[in-house]
Order: structure tokens, then sequence, then C-alpha cells
């Protein structure tokens, strides 16, 4: 799988001045679904170019795209779950990717978390291509999945652009300059971490051990 995505994003690198919005709308839509595909290693560059007038693209959007691409793929998973229903997805999900383990988690975290789960859910590693499937099998009201799934999405995009846009200017970042690139990655690895442990790694655990 690391392999396969690896070529994946190698391609994207090679392809995104001449794909455009099309195709970070593709690669998010895939990152939202059953692949967990970074939507880090997707926004950033597509974003950079843009901010250096490449690709004919703008910052805004690159966001709206991203938004879009994640609100499709989220969709995706939204009615296939809601259609097949909890017992097939239990019985046949590990054929995509998604084993019985990952879908009773997600679905304690939407349990807890309900509306804000959907709209959280997207700034969150592992959780935000998992959310649509707990929504679907529940039928939690497609509408305000929606909503909340391209709002989630759209600021998460807007903070990869950002951050982005911040480290183009680093001009010792830019240049390789070890220093600076291990206190950006160290910086980013702690806060999703963070933001891992306490929204979705804590309360999964907690859980399971009451029983939930």
């Amino acid at each position: 799988m690391h392999a396969w995505i690896q070529e994946l994003v190698d391609w994207y690198s090679q392809s995104l001045q001449s794909g455009g919005y099309p195709l970070v709308i593709l690669l998010m839509a895939i990152e939202s679904s059953v692949v967990p595909l970074p939507s880090e290693l997707v926004i950033p560059p597509a974003a950079y170019l843009a901010y250096t007038h490449q690709g004919g693209m703008s910052l805004a959007g690159v966001v709206a795209a991203g938004a879009f691409g994640s609100w499709l793929g989220a969709t995706i998973m939204y009615w296939a779950s809601r259609l097949a229903g909890r017992p097939l997805v239990i019985a046949y999900g590990r054929l995509v990717l998604i084993p019985p383990e990952k879908v009773e988690k997600a679905e304690r975290w939407a349990a807890r978390f309900g509306s804000f789960g959907v709209f959280g859910s997207r700034m969150l590693p592992v959780i935000r291509h998992l959310i649509g499937i707990p929504c679907g099998i529940v039928r939690f009201n497609y509408p305000k999945y929606s909503l909340y799934t391209l709002a989630g999405s759209g600021l998460w995009c807007a903070v990869l652009a950002w951050v982005s846009v911040a480290a183009g200017n680093n001009p010792k970042l830019m240049s390789g300059d070890m220093k600076t690139v291990t206190v950006w990655l160290a910086g980013a690895v702690l806060v999703l971490g963070t933001l891992y442990y306490f929204f979705v790694h804590r309360y999964m655990r907690e859980d399971k051990s009451s029983g939930a």
C-alpha cells in the first residue's frame, strides 16, 4: 500500500501543472474514500503552484477543489454504507481495506461527537476517511452531513494551503536546510499527533474499555 501511494504521489507531482483542479479533486476524493491517501500530500503542492502562478490555479480554487473532492469521496462512502447496511459492511468491508474493528471505532467516534464529529473528522488523521461509514449506516441526515463535510474540508484545505505558502516563503526550508526541515516536520507531527490522541485515540480506547 505504501509503495502504491508513493507511486501515486510521484505521478501527481509530475502531472499537477497539466491536471489542475480536476486532479486535485480526484485525489482528494480518493483521500476521503477507502484509500488513506494523506491530504497533506495533495493540497500543499497544488497550493504552492497556485501561489507561484503556475498551473493556472488560484489558492481559493485549490481550497475549493480540495473541499469538493473531499465531499465527493465522503459522499461515496456515505451512500455505499447506507445502501449496503451494517451487516454487509462488517462482513465484506475488509475486501476494500475496511476491517470490522475500523468500522466499530468509527461508530464509537460518531456516536460520541455527532454532527461535530462530521465537521471535526475532516481535520483528523485516520478518522476522516471512515466517518462516512457510520453516518451512512445510521442514515444520518444527508444534507447536514454534506454541509459539515464541506465546511470541515474547506477549513482543513485552507490550513494546508496556508502552511504550504508559509513554507514556500521560508528560504531555509526551501533550500533543504535540515535543521529547519526537521523543525517543521516535528511541529507538523506533534500537532497532528496531539489532535489524533485527544480527539480520536483516547475516546475510542475509553469507549472500548468501558464496553460501549
